[in-house]
Protein backbone atom coordinates (compact mmCIF):
# COMPACT_ATOMS: atom_id res chain seq x y z
CA UNK A 1 0.00 0.00 0.00
CA UNK A 2 1.44 3.65 -0.94
CA UNK A 3 0.04 4.76 2.48
CA UNK A 4 2.45 2.65 4.39
CA UNK A 5 5.51 2.54 2.34
CA UNK A 6 8.78 4.29 3.82
CA UNK A 7 10.01 7.00 2.22
CA UNK A 8 13.56 7.49 0.99
CA UNK A 9 14.38 10.03 4.10
CA UNK A 10 12.83 7.44 6.47
CA UNK A 11 15.24 4.62 4.48
CA UNK A 12 17.93 7.22 5.01
CA UNK A 13 17.55 7.36 8.74
CA UNK A 14 16.95 3.77 9.29
CA UNK A 15 20.40 2.75 7.16
CA UNK A 16 22.12 5.84 9.18
CA UNK A 17 21.08 4.62 12.97
CA UNK A 18 18.75 7.58 13.13
CA UNK A 19 21.32 10.07 11.91
CA UNK A 20 19.25 11.31 8.85
CA UNK A 21 18.15 14.44 10.43
CA UNK A 22 21.75 15.17 11.86
CA UNK A 23 22.00 19.00 9.87
CA UNK A 24 19.57 21.00 10.78
CA UNK A 25 18.62 22.66 7.47
CA UNK A 26 16.65 25.83 7.97
CA UNK A 27 16.73 28.53 5.61
CA UNK A 28 16.47 30.90 7.81
CA UNK A 29 19.34 29.01 9.89
CA UNK A 30 22.73 30.95 10.86
CA UNK A 31 24.11 27.53 9.76
CA UNK A 32 23.60 24.15 9.32
CA UNK A 33 24.80 22.21 12.47
CA UNK A 34 24.51 18.43 14.17
CA UNK A 35 21.90 18.00 17.21
CA UNK A 36 22.81 17.55 20.56
CA UNK A 37 24.01 15.04 20.93
CA UNK A 38 26.98 13.39 22.70
CA UNK A 39 29.71 12.56 21.09
CA UNK A 40 31.19 9.13 22.00
CA UNK A 41 34.49 8.54 20.81
CA UNK A 42 35.19 4.10 21.11
CA UNK A 43 38.59 4.38 19.25
CA UNK A 44 41.78 3.00 21.08
CA UNK A 45 43.78 5.61 22.36
CA UNK A 46 47.33 6.64 21.34
CA UNK A 47 49.47 5.26 23.86
CA UNK A 48 52.97 6.97 23.78
CA UNK A 49 53.80 4.87 27.09
CA UNK A 50 54.30 1.05 27.33
CA UNK A 51 53.36 -0.23 31.12
CA UNK A 52 56.53 0.21 32.62
CA UNK A 53 57.04 3.92 31.55
CA UNK A 54 53.37 4.37 33.33
CA UNK A 55 54.81 2.51 36.54
CA UNK A 56 57.50 4.55 36.78
CA UNK A 57 55.57 7.69 35.94
CA UNK A 58 53.05 6.30 39.11
CA UNK A 59 56.00 5.52 41.10
CA UNK A 60 57.37 9.24 40.76
CA UNK A 61 54.14 10.84 42.24
CA UNK A 62 54.12 8.43 44.72
CA UNK A 63 57.46 9.52 46.02
CA UNK A 64 56.48 12.64 45.97
CA UNK A 65 53.55 12.34 47.93
CA UNK A 66 55.11 10.22 50.73
CA UNK A 67 59.04 12.11 50.54
CA UNK A 68 58.49 15.81 49.30
CA UNK A 69 54.84 16.73 50.16
CA UNK A 70 52.41 18.69 48.84
CA UNK A 71 51.72 21.81 50.43
CA UNK A 72 47.69 22.60 51.46
CA UNK A 73 47.11 26.49 52.37
CA UNK A 74 44.06 26.06 53.68
CA UNK A 75 43.79 25.06 57.53
CA UNK A 76 40.03 22.84 56.85
CA UNK A 77 42.31 20.77 54.40
CA UNK A 78 45.26 19.75 56.72
CA UNK A 79 42.58 19.23 59.31
CA UNK A 80 40.41 16.69 57.51
CA UNK A 81 44.42 14.87 55.98
CA UNK A 82 45.69 15.01 59.93
CA UNK A 83 42.15 12.91 61.11
CA UNK A 84 42.70 10.78 57.78
CA UNK A 85 46.25 9.83 59.29
CA UNK A 86 48.30 11.72 56.49
CA UNK A 87 51.88 13.77 57.98
CA UNK A 88 50.45 17.38 58.37
CA UNK A 89 53.76 19.84 59.40
CA UNK A 90 51.58 22.96 61.14
CA UNK A 91 54.51 25.29 60.26
CA UNK A 92 54.97 24.95 56.89
CA UNK A 93 51.95 23.16 55.40
CA UNK A 94 53.22 20.56 54.05
CA UNK A 95 51.24 17.35 53.80
CA UNK A 96 53.02 14.30 53.26
CA UNK A 97 50.74 10.91 52.25
CA UNK A 98 51.26 7.19 52.16
CA UNK A 99 50.77 5.67 48.58
CA UNK A 100 48.31 2.81 49.98
CA UNK A 101 46.26 6.11 51.50
CA UNK A 102 46.44 8.06 48.27
CA UNK A 103 45.47 4.33 46.34
CA UNK A 104 42.53 3.84 48.63
CA UNK A 105 41.07 7.69 48.75
CA UNK A 106 41.30 7.62 44.51
CA UNK A 107 39.41 4.23 44.43
CA UNK A 108 36.62 5.27 45.97
CA UNK A 109 35.59 8.46 43.29
CA UNK A 110 33.58 7.21 40.54
CA UNK A 111 34.83 6.49 36.83
CA UNK A 112 31.66 7.93 35.65
CA UNK A 113 28.96 10.12 36.21
CA UNK A 114 26.08 12.33 35.04
CA UNK A 115 25.73 16.06 35.61
CA UNK A 116 21.33 17.41 35.19
CA UNK A 117 21.00 20.87 34.48
CA UNK A 118 17.75 22.88 34.52
CA UNK A 119 17.10 21.62 31.42
CA UNK A 120 16.90 17.45 31.87
CA UNK A 121 17.63 16.97 27.95
CA UNK A 122 20.75 18.69 28.59
CA UNK A 123 21.83 16.17 31.20
CA UNK A 124 25.93 14.78 29.86
CA UNK A 125 27.45 12.05 30.87
CA UNK A 126 30.96 12.49 32.34
CA UNK A 127 33.44 9.63 31.90
CA UNK A 128 33.25 6.02 29.79
CA UNK A 129 33.51 7.05 26.28
CA UNK A 130 31.63 10.15 26.07
CA UNK A 131 33.08 13.52 25.17
CA UNK A 132 31.91 16.55 26.00
CA UNK A 133 33.19 19.91 24.90
CA UNK A 134 33.41 23.29 26.91
CA UNK A 135 33.47 26.75 25.77
CA UNK A 136 36.29 28.85 26.31
CA UNK A 137 36.63 29.90 29.85
CA UNK A 138 38.35 33.12 32.29
CA UNK A 139 40.06 35.31 29.28
CA UNK A 140 40.56 39.25 30.86
CA UNK A 141 40.04 40.26 27.07
CA UNK A 142 38.03 39.49 24.19
CA UNK A 143 37.89 40.34 20.39
CA UNK A 144 36.29 40.74 17.25
CA UNK A 145 37.03 41.93 14.07
CA UNK A 146 35.03 44.51 13.96
CA UNK A 147 36.18 46.00 17.60
CA UNK A 148 38.97 44.29 18.07
CA UNK A 149 40.80 43.19 21.23
CA UNK A 150 39.35 44.89 24.41
CA UNK A 151 38.48 44.43 28.30
CA UNK A 152 36.17 41.74 28.82
CA UNK A 153 33.02 43.29 29.27
CA UNK A 154 29.41 42.16 30.64
CA UNK A 155 27.81 42.44 27.17
CA UNK A 156 30.22 40.40 25.15
CA UNK A 157 30.20 38.46 28.24
CA UNK A 158 25.90 37.83 27.50
CA UNK A 159 27.19 37.37 23.50
CA UNK A 160 30.04 34.31 24.30
CA UNK A 161 27.01 32.56 26.53
CA UNK A 162 24.36 33.51 24.10
CA UNK A 163 26.80 31.55 21.01
CA UNK A 164 27.23 28.97 23.35
CA UNK A 165 23.72 28.41 24.01
CA UNK A 166 23.05 28.03 20.07
CA UNK A 167 25.85 25.18 19.05
CA UNK A 168 24.56 21.97 19.57
CA UNK A 169 28.20 21.00 19.84
CA UNK A 170 28.91 22.43 22.74
CA UNK A 171 27.57 20.81 26.29
CA UNK A 172 29.36 22.18 29.07
CA UNK A 173 29.46 26.55 29.89
CA UNK A 174 32.81 26.59 31.32
CA UNK A 175 34.26 29.47 33.74
CA UNK A 176 32.95 32.94 32.26
CA UNK A 177 33.50 32.88 28.59
CA UNK A 178 35.50 36.19 29.29
CA UNK A 179 35.86 37.68 32.56
CA UNK A 180 32.91 40.99 32.57
CA UNK A 181 35.74 43.49 34.25
CA UNK A 182 32.83 46.12 34.37
CA UNK A 183 31.15 44.52 36.81
CA UNK A 184 32.46 44.92 40.35
CA UNK A 185 34.81 42.04 41.68
CA UNK A 186 33.16 41.61 44.78
CA UNK A 187 29.01 41.08 43.03
CA UNK A 188 30.05 40.12 39.41
CA UNK A 189 29.41 36.32 40.15
CA UNK A 190 26.04 37.28 40.86
CA UNK A 191 25.52 38.80 38.15
CA UNK A 192 27.26 36.26 36.06
CA UNK A 193 26.09 33.34 37.43
CA UNK A 194 22.35 34.51 36.87
CA UNK A 195 23.31 35.52 33.11
CA UNK A 196 24.46 31.69 32.24
CA UNK A 197 21.18 30.49 34.47
CA UNK A 198 18.94 32.59 32.42
CA UNK A 199 20.87 32.61 28.88
CA UNK A 200 21.83 28.86 28.47
CA UNK A 201 19.87 25.59 29.99
CA UNK A 202 22.87 23.85 29.52
CA UNK A 203 25.44 22.81 32.58
CA UNK A 204 27.12 25.25 34.53
CA UNK A 205 30.44 25.85 36.26
CA UNK A 206 30.87 28.20 39.53
CA UNK A 207 34.30 29.19 40.18
CA UNK A 208 35.62 27.63 43.28
CA UNK A 209 37.28 30.91 44.50
CA UNK A 210 36.41 31.08 48.62
CA UNK A 211 32.84 30.12 50.49
CA UNK A 212 31.04 32.94 49.19
CA UNK A 213 31.16 32.53 45.32
CA UNK A 214 30.38 29.26 45.90
CA UNK A 215 27.55 29.23 48.27
CA UNK A 216 26.27 31.64 45.99
CA UNK A 217 26.35 29.42 42.90
CA UNK A 218 25.15 26.44 44.38
CA UNK A 219 22.40 28.73 45.29
CA UNK A 220 21.72 29.77 42.21
CA UNK A 221 22.03 26.76 40.61
CA UNK A 222 19.38 25.28 42.86
CA UNK A 223 17.02 28.20 42.61
CA UNK A 224 16.95 27.92 38.52
CA UNK A 225 16.91 23.90 38.47
CA UNK A 226 13.42 24.01 40.89
CA UNK A 227 15.17 21.75 43.33
CA UNK A 228 14.50 21.41 47.22
CA UNK A 229 18.21 21.23 48.64
CA UNK A 230 18.23 17.64 49.31
CA UNK A 231 17.02 16.99 45.80
CA UNK A 232 20.31 19.17 44.62
CA UNK A 233 22.51 17.31 47.14
CA UNK A 234 21.27 13.97 45.58
CA UNK A 235 22.92 14.31 42.36
CA UNK A 236 25.76 16.32 40.00
CA UNK A 237 24.03 19.56 39.25
CA UNK A 238 26.81 21.65 38.28
CA UNK A 239 30.42 21.37 38.44
CA UNK A 240 33.90 23.09 39.24
CA UNK A 241 37.42 23.13 38.50
CA UNK A 242 40.69 23.99 40.65
CA UNK A 243 44.19 24.66 39.69
CA UNK A 244 46.83 23.98 42.09
CA UNK A 245 49.74 26.96 41.91
CA UNK A 246 52.52 24.69 40.62
CA UNK A 247 54.72 23.67 41.91
CA UNK A 248 53.33 21.22 44.38
CA UNK A 249 51.42 23.74 46.44
CA UNK A 250 47.19 23.79 46.62
CA UNK A 251 45.67 27.39 47.60
CA UNK A 252 43.14 28.56 50.25
CA UNK A 253 40.31 29.56 47.73
CA UNK A 254 40.24 26.78 45.48
CA UNK A 255 40.34 24.43 48.26
CA UNK A 256 37.77 25.65 50.08
CA UNK A 257 35.26 26.27 46.89
CA UNK A 258 36.27 21.98 46.31
CA UNK A 259 35.38 20.90 49.66
CA UNK A 260 31.91 22.99 49.68
CA UNK A 261 31.23 21.23 45.98
CA UNK A 262 32.31 17.97 47.31
CA UNK A 263 30.14 17.89 50.46
CA UNK A 264 27.44 18.31 47.88
CA UNK A 265 28.33 15.95 46.14
CA UNK A 266 28.99 17.95 42.49
CA UNK A 267 31.68 17.72 40.74
CA UNK A 268 35.23 18.78 40.89
CA UNK A 269 37.66 18.68 38.07
CA UNK A 270 41.44 18.62 39.67
CA UNK A 271 43.83 20.32 37.04
CA UNK A 272 47.13 21.34 37.86
CA UNK A 273 49.00 24.00 35.42
CA UNK A 274 52.36 22.36 35.02
CA UNK A 275 54.27 24.29 32.54
CA UNK A 276 57.73 21.73 31.08
CA UNK A 277 60.52 24.46 31.84
CA UNK A 278 58.72 26.88 34.39
CA UNK A 279 56.14 25.36 37.22
CA UNK A 280 57.46 21.85 36.39
CA UNK A 281 60.41 19.53 35.46
CA UNK A 282 61.53 20.71 31.66
CA UNK A 283 61.02 16.98 30.50
CA UNK A 284 57.32 15.90 29.51
CA UNK A 285 57.41 12.62 31.47
CA UNK A 286 58.93 14.44 34.66
CA UNK A 287 56.05 17.41 34.37
CA UNK A 288 53.62 14.94 33.90
CA UNK A 289 54.50 12.83 37.23
CA UNK A 290 54.36 16.33 39.18
CA UNK A 291 51.01 16.75 37.59
CA UNK A 292 50.04 13.56 38.60
CA UNK A 293 50.74 14.00 42.23
CA UNK A 294 49.33 17.18 42.67
CA UNK A 295 46.07 16.08 41.13
CA UNK A 296 45.62 12.88 42.99
CA UNK A 297 46.67 14.75 46.44
CA UNK A 298 43.32 17.20 45.88
CA UNK A 299 41.32 13.58 44.63
CA UNK A 300 42.84 11.89 47.78
CA UNK A 301 41.10 15.02 49.90
CA UNK A 302 38.03 15.55 48.40
CA UNK A 303 36.92 11.38 48.89
CA UNK A 304 38.09 12.52 52.76
CA UNK A 305 35.57 14.79 52.80
CA UNK A 306 32.90 12.96 50.95
CA UNK A 307 33.61 9.32 49.66
CA UNK A 308 32.41 8.83 46.19
CA UNK A 309 32.26 12.63 45.42
CA UNK A 310 32.58 13.14 41.66
CA UNK A 311 36.65 14.20 40.57
CA UNK A 312 38.43 14.35 37.17
CA UNK A 313 41.77 13.87 36.67
CA UNK A 314 42.29 17.28 34.78
CA UNK A 315 45.55 17.60 32.93
CA UNK A 316 47.17 21.07 31.24
CA UNK A 317 50.76 20.38 30.75
CA UNK A 318 52.19 21.54 28.18
CA UNK A 319 55.45 23.15 27.58
CA UNK A 320 56.97 27.33 27.00
CA UNK A 321 58.89 28.92 24.82
CA UNK A 322 62.31 28.92 26.23
CA UNK A 323 63.42 32.43 24.52
CA UNK A 324 60.35 34.32 26.21
CA UNK A 325 59.33 31.93 29.04
CA UNK A 326 55.57 32.38 26.73
CA UNK A 327 53.22 29.50 27.21
CA UNK A 328 53.18 27.49 24.03
CA UNK A 329 49.90 25.32 23.07
CA UNK A 330 49.43 23.02 20.01
CA UNK A 331 52.49 21.98 20.13
CA UNK A 332 53.75 18.29 19.35
CA UNK A 333 55.37 18.53 23.50
CA UNK A 334 51.50 19.44 24.39
CA UNK A 335 50.36 16.62 22.60
CA UNK A 336 52.18 13.78 23.71
CA UNK A 337 51.92 15.47 27.51
CA UNK A 338 48.21 15.11 26.61
CA UNK A 339 47.86 11.65 25.59
CA UNK A 340 50.09 10.73 28.14
CA UNK A 341 47.81 12.62 30.96
CA UNK A 342 44.99 9.93 29.64
CA UNK A 343 47.17 7.20 30.05
CA UNK A 344 47.51 8.15 33.63
CA UNK A 345 44.03 9.08 34.01
CA UNK A 346 42.99 5.82 32.69
CA UNK A 347 45.54 4.13 35.23
CA UNK A 348 43.55 5.63 38.05
CA UNK A 349 39.99 4.81 36.87
CA UNK A 350 39.47 8.55 37.00
CA UNK A 351 37.30 10.55 34.14
CA UNK A 352 39.70 13.01 32.35
CA UNK A 353 39.85 16.66 30.96
CA UNK A 354 42.47 18.27 28.30
CA UNK A 355 42.16 21.42 26.76
CA UNK A 356 42.01 23.34 23.09
CA UNK A 357 44.82 25.40 23.40
CA UNK A 358 46.10 27.73 21.01
CA UNK A 359 49.14 30.79 21.74
CA UNK A 360 47.71 32.27 18.35
CA UNK A 361 46.77 35.96 18.97
CA UNK A 362 44.67 36.39 16.15
CA UNK A 363 41.95 34.09 14.40
CA UNK A 364 44.49 33.15 11.46
CA UNK A 365 45.98 30.30 10.00
CA UNK A 366 48.19 29.61 13.34
CA UNK A 367 45.33 29.38 15.29
CA UNK A 368 44.11 27.07 13.44
CA UNK A 369 46.58 24.43 13.43
CA UNK A 370 47.41 24.67 16.83
CA UNK A 371 43.77 24.20 17.84
CA UNK A 372 43.61 21.34 15.01
CA UNK A 373 46.45 19.52 17.09
CA UNK A 374 45.54 20.03 20.50
CA UNK A 375 42.11 18.89 19.13
CA UNK A 376 43.59 16.24 17.82
CA UNK A 377 45.46 15.38 21.03
CA UNK A 378 42.49 15.64 23.29
CA UNK A 379 40.61 12.84 20.72
CA UNK A 380 43.74 10.40 20.79
CA UNK A 381 44.19 10.64 24.20
CA UNK A 382 40.82 9.84 24.74
CA UNK A 383 39.37 12.79 26.73
CA UNK A 384 35.98 12.91 28.38
CA UNK A 385 36.05 16.34 29.03
CA UNK A 386 37.58 19.74 26.30
CA UNK A 387 38.11 22.67 28.09
CA UNK A 388 38.38 25.97 26.01
CA UNK A 389 37.08 24.20 23.31
CA UNK A 390 35.83 26.72 21.03
CA UNK A 391 37.11 30.39 21.26
CA UNK A 392 40.39 30.70 22.75
CA UNK A 393 43.08 32.50 22.01
CA UNK A 394 46.40 34.15 22.96
CA UNK A 395 47.15 31.68 25.69
CA UNK A 396 43.80 32.43 27.65
CA UNK A 397 44.04 35.46 27.50
CA UNK A 398 41.71 36.31 24.85
CA UNK A 399 38.20 35.03 23.86
CA UNK A 400 37.52 35.58 20.47
CA UNK A 401 34.11 35.36 18.87
CA UNK A 402 35.13 34.69 15.16
CA UNK A 403 37.68 31.61 16.92
CA UNK A 404 34.24 30.58 19.01
CA UNK A 405 32.66 29.99 15.32
CA UNK A 406 35.88 28.67 13.25
CA UNK A 407 36.37 26.09 16.55
CA UNK A 408 32.40 24.83 16.19
CA UNK A 409 33.56 24.33 12.87
CA UNK A 410 36.32 21.77 14.27
CA UNK A 411 33.82 20.08 16.99
CA UNK A 412 31.27 19.51 14.73
CA UNK A 413 33.68 17.45 12.21
CA UNK A 414 35.12 15.85 14.92
CA UNK A 415 31.71 14.81 16.33
CA UNK A 416 30.95 13.78 12.77
CA UNK A 417 34.26 11.87 12.73
CA UNK A 418 32.96 9.96 16.19
CA UNK A 419 30.17 9.02 14.63
CA UNK A 420 29.87 4.58 14.47
CA UNK A 421 30.64 3.52 11.03
CA UNK A 422 27.90 1.14 9.40
CA UNK A 423 29.79 -1.81 7.76
CA UNK A 424 26.25 -3.84 6.74
CA UNK A 425 26.24 -5.31 3.33
CA UNK A 426 24.38 -2.54 1.65
CA UNK A 427 26.90 -0.47 2.95
CA UNK A 428 29.68 -2.33 1.79
CA UNK A 429 27.79 -1.75 -1.88
CA UNK A 430 28.53 -4.15 -3.88
CA UNK A 431 25.09 -4.01 -5.80
CA UNK A 432 25.94 0.00 -6.57
CA UNK A 433 29.48 -1.22 -7.71
CA UNK A 434 27.68 -3.71 -10.28
CA UNK A 435 24.73 -1.50 -11.56
CA UNK A 436 27.25 1.36 -12.32
CA UNK A 437 30.21 -0.65 -13.56
CA UNK A 438 33.18 0.63 -15.54
CA UNK A 439 31.86 3.25 -17.56
CA UNK A 440 29.00 5.09 -15.04
CA UNK A 441 29.12 7.17 -12.24
CA UNK A 442 27.81 6.89 -8.21
CA UNK A 443 26.05 10.35 -8.06
CA UNK A 444 23.27 9.46 -10.07
CA UNK A 445 23.15 5.78 -8.17
CA UNK A 446 20.31 4.44 -6.15
CA UNK A 447 22.85 3.96 -3.34
CA UNK A 448 23.85 7.56 -3.59
CA UNK A 449 20.64 9.03 -3.84
CA UNK A 450 19.28 7.08 -0.68
CA UNK A 451 22.22 9.00 1.63
CA UNK A 452 22.66 11.82 -0.60
CA UNK A 453 21.73 14.12 2.94
CA UNK A 454 23.79 11.81 5.36
CA UNK A 455 26.62 9.97 3.43
CA UNK A 456 29.10 13.27 4.34
CA UNK A 457 29.16 16.83 6.94
CA UNK A 458 28.01 19.54 5.68
CA UNK A 459 30.77 22.07 6.94
CA UNK A 460 29.73 25.74 7.26
CA UNK A 461 33.24 27.60 7.10
CA UNK A 462 34.15 25.59 4.24
CA UNK A 463 33.70 26.33 0.81
CA UNK A 464 34.28 24.04 -2.01
CA UNK A 465 33.86 26.15 -5.27
CA UNK A 466 36.87 26.21 -7.94
CA UNK A 467 38.58 29.34 -7.39
CA UNK A 468 37.08 31.16 -10.61
CA UNK A 469 33.05 31.04 -9.44
CA UNK A 470 34.68 31.46 -5.11
CA UNK A 471 36.23 34.44 -6.84
CA UNK A 472 34.08 35.78 -8.64
CA UNK A 473 31.45 35.80 -6.20
CA UNK A 474 33.32 37.59 -3.84
CA UNK A 475 33.59 34.69 -1.20
CA UNK A 476 35.33 35.69 1.89
CA UNK A 477 37.90 34.11 3.90
CA UNK A 478 36.52 31.67 6.79
CA UNK A 479 37.38 34.58 9.61
CA UNK A 480 35.09 36.80 8.17
CA UNK A 481 32.42 33.83 7.16
CA UNK A 482 32.59 33.34 11.18
CA UNK A 483 32.28 37.23 11.52
CA UNK A 484 29.19 37.00 9.75
CA UNK A 485 27.54 33.66 11.42
CA UNK A 486 28.41 35.33 15.11
CA UNK A 487 26.40 38.79 13.87
CA UNK A 488 23.40 36.45 12.40
CA UNK A 489 23.55 33.89 15.17
CA UNK A 490 22.89 36.91 17.81
CA UNK A 491 20.51 38.07 15.92
CA UNK A 492 18.44 34.46 16.09
CA UNK A 493 19.01 33.92 19.65
CA UNK A 494 15.87 32.90 21.88
CA UNK A 495 16.85 32.75 25.30
CA UNK A 496 15.84 28.89 26.82
CA UNK A 497 12.22 29.02 28.55
CA UNK A 498 12.33 29.50 32.43
CA UNK A 499 9.46 29.54 34.75
CA UNK A 500 8.91 33.70 35.32
CA UNK A 501 8.11 32.38 39.32
CA UNK A 502 11.73 30.35 38.85
CA UNK A 503 13.37 33.28 37.56
CA UNK A 504 12.31 36.32 39.93
CA UNK A 505 13.34 34.02 42.53
CA UNK A 506 16.39 33.78 41.04
CA UNK A 507 16.75 37.96 40.93
CA UNK A 508 15.75 38.27 44.01
CA UNK A 509 18.08 35.85 45.93
CA UNK A 510 20.87 37.94 43.52
CA UNK A 511 19.72 41.40 44.17
CA UNK A 512 19.75 40.05 48.12
CA UNK A 513 22.97 39.16 48.36
CA UNK A 514 24.30 42.05 46.17
CA UNK A 515 22.57 44.18 49.30
CA UNK A 516 24.84 42.27 51.92
CA UNK A 517 27.88 42.63 49.97
CA UNK A 518 28.63 39.81 47.85
CA UNK A 519 32.12 37.75 48.01
CA UNK A 520 34.82 39.65 50.01
CA UNK A 521 37.88 40.70 46.61
CA UNK A 522 40.75 39.43 49.00
CA UNK A 523 41.72 35.93 50.36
Amino acid sequence: MLGSAESPRQRRAKRSGGRAGNVRRSGAAAIQQVPWIIPQNRDAPTTPLDEEAIERIHNGAMRILEEIGIYFLNEDAKAVLKEAGCDVDADTDRVRMDRDFVMEQVAKAPAEFDITPRNPAHKVTVGGDSVLFVNVSSPPNVMDLDRGRRPGDRNSFQDLLKLTQYFNCLHFVGGYPVEPVDLHASTRHLDAVQDKLLLTDKVVHAYSLGAERVEDGIEMVRIAGGLSHEEFDAAPRMYTNINSSSPLKHDWPMLDGAMRMARRGQPVVVTPFTLAGAMAPVTIVGAVTQQTAEALAAVALLQCVKPGAPVVYGSFTSNVDMRSGAPAFGTPEYMRATQISGQMARYYGLPFRASNACAANAPDAQAAWESGFSLWACISAKANIVFHAAGWLEGGLTASYEKLVMDCEMLQQLSHYLLPVQASEDDVAVDAIAEVGPTGHFFGATHTQERYETAFYSPFLSDWRNYERWSAAGSEEAPRRANRIWKQILAEYEAPPLDPAIAEELRDFVERRKREGGAPTDF
